[in-house]
């Protein structure tokens, strides 16, 4: 019997009465569909065992997917740096010479202060009259008695003295204070772009090929990244910002996924933990460059000038194998092969490779959705595609939010953004010893659960137990990150090959409401200082019990049909089911 035809028989069931045949059916049918499946993708595992699933020819792809992933959270998180406003304050004449300093013994009564410092946009009022200020110097009015420090104004004409000499478009282009919002627009408008910019890399990478989207992705963002850089006005930077994100914000997803799909099925989760540590890395690097050249316009060449050389990966790197097999394009998925095996001095026998094209042209001519069956997978994995949506909101709300919330951490930001960054580096390492113990959806369950723990224990906490809050807020991030990783790897096998690409992206391009949200998190603390850690707990509680709803994919092959993937599962139910029909009887 054809186990497409068995399962399609399952919809015909009537409900209720026959649920429970339903079920043991659906068991049979993974049953058979796992023979079938081992004509082809275990095949293919098969083949990846004996080349090595590791190997030389391996690790040299993986090392140009981390130089990918690395600039692509360098492309993500520059507006941090370029757009950043600028410490200032207000210009005194009547104390400030050529030579005066952010802070000076006088500021103290010439100038407000606020929890974080000077006051930026105001300065005290004088109380003395036109005439009493002297022709040639102003010094002789800069004591205390001269200011009123009931009365407050604004800064004359934007003529502020700044701590640093940091140069960002706030004073390149003169946004400061009341129009300092355009600052934050520009990461609002970046989002925007990602999601625009996501289900469109999804759409070219399982159309047109993993390693298409990757190389002219990171070229055209480059390229844009220059032109930002040359930007005269505020309009032509946010327009390239839009653009740039639209062609960058697929290259993560990508990348993800040539990682799951390049390598054996036991080192998935090690390679893709290994590619992205890179995007810390990344974070990191930028953190640096921000730092000693602190020019926006010298930021963004120094790191998109490299990523010119993105285009060489069309010839460079070689296309994923999986996909090759989806599009039915086997004689190039079997080059690759021959000179993997090559590469990692493996013997690969012809007869596998046949048995490999042989079975693949049957399971495409079996397969009901066509060579692109985006439709039948909303229609059957409708359930999993809202659940694993939602769940990208919040992992993405609460990863972003910790850190824009982060008020804990003072001090020189170019610091604190690498102590971020660098806080996620074992949170990337974290799935590597929990996925293939406990499993995927355990594992994606038990991270989000402690991680909303901890941010509601530091919501709990007293605002004077600084050390602890420290730590719970730390743990916290850790825990996100891990989440964030787990979801990543989740995702990809969840869904079938031809359209795996595409439901990645959808799902990140419906999880940047999320971090489009997040930057609005930091408002609830002017209605209360903890409402924004008992949202995120709320949402990382919630989100990490309905994780339980996924099936589990730890040690089971990549579904590669729309039908594998709905499959997926099946026999864990149908035993739950047996079980629960055994206790009855």
């Amino acid at each position: 019997m054809d186990p497409s035809k068995a399962h399609e028989d399952l919809y015909d069931l009537p409900d209720g009465e026959q649920k429970n045949k339903a079920a043991v059916e659906n068991a049979a049918v993974y049953e058979r569909s796992l023979t079938e499946a081992d004509e082809e993708e275990s095949t293919l595992d098969e083949i990846l065992l004996q080349i090595g699933q590791l190997g030389l020819f391996q690790i040299i792809i993986l090392l140009l997917i981390c130089v990918a992933m690395l600039f692509s959270a360098i492309y993500s998180v520059t507006y941090v740096f370029t757009a950043s406003s600028v410490v200032h304050r207000c210009k005194i004449p009547e104390c400030d010479t050529a030579t005066s300093a952010y802070e000076e013994q006088w500021t103290t009564f010439s100038i407000p202060t606020k929890s974080s410092g000077l006051d930026q946009c105001n300065r005290f009022e004088t109380n003395y009259t036109a005439n009493q200020l002297p022709t040639n110097e102003s010094l002789g009015l800069c004591y205390a008695h001269n200011f009123d420090n009931n009365k407050r104004q604004r800064c004359t004409d934007n003529d502020f003295v700044f701590r640093d000499k940091e140069v960002t478009i706030s004073n390149e282009f003169n946004i400061y204070c009341e129009n300092e919002w355009k600052l934050a627009m520009v990461g609002t408008i970046g989002n925007l772009g990602q999601f625009v910019g996501i289900p469109l890399g999804g759409f070219i990478s399982d159309r047109y090929g993993r390693r298409t989207a990757l190389a002219y992705g990171g070229f055209f963002s480059a390229f844009l990244g220059l032109l930002r850089s040359f930007s005269p006005s505020y309009i032509s930077f946010v327009i390239f910002e839009f653009l740039d994100n639209i062609a960058s914000s697929p290259m993560y997803s990508v990348c993800f996924i040539l990682g799951i799909e390049l390598v054996g099925p036991k080192r998935r989760v090690l390679a893709c933990s290994l590619i992205t540590i890179f995007y810390a890395i990344g974070e990191v690097a930028l953190a640096v460059v921000a730092k000693y050249y602190q020019n926006w316009r010298i930021i963004l060449r120094i790191v998109y000038v490299p990523a010119i050389l993105f285009i060489t990966y069309i010839w460079i790197m070689p296309e994923s194998i999986r996909w090759l097999l989806s599009q039915a394009n086997e004689q190039d998925a079997k080059h690759i092969l021959q000179r993997a095996a090559q590469v990692n001095k493996r013997v690969l026998p012809e007869h596998a490779l046949d048995k490999l094209i042989l079975s693949n042209r049957r399971k495409l001519a079996t397969a009901t959705g066509g060579r692109f069956p985006i439709k039948e997978s909303f229609k059957r994995l409708k359930w999993r595609i809202i659940n694993c949506s939602f769940c990208w909101i919040v992992i993405v709300l609460v990863y972003y939010g910790i850190s824009l919330n982060a008020v804990l951490l003072d001090g020189d930001k170019y610091n604190n953004f690498m102590f971020i960054a660098l806080v996620e580096i074992p949170g990337f390492f974290l799935p590597i010893f929990i996925m293939n113990r406990f499993g995927r959806r355990y594992s994606l369950c038990a991270t989000m659960l402690l991680s909303g723990l901890c941010c509601l224990t530091t919501a709990l906490l007293p605002t004077d137990e600084f050390v602890w809050r420290l730590i719970f807020f730390l743990m916290g991030k850790f825990l996100i990150t891990a989440a964030f990783q787990i979801l990543y790897f989740f995702t990809s096998e969840i869904f079938p090959t031809n359209v795996r690409n595409s439901l990645l992206s959808f799902c990140s391009m419906v999880g940047r409401v999320g971090s489009m949200v997040a930057p609005l998190t930091p408002v609830l603390a002017n209605i209360h200082e903890k409402a924004p850690a008992i949202l995120f707990a709320i949402c990382a509680l919630t989100s990490g019990a309905l994780a339980l709803f996924f099936p589990e994919t730890t040690n089971v092959t990549l579904p590669t049909t729309v039908q594998d993937s709905d499959i997926i599962g099946a026999k864990e139910q149908a035993k739950k089911t047996e079980a629960a029909s055994g206790c009855n009887s």
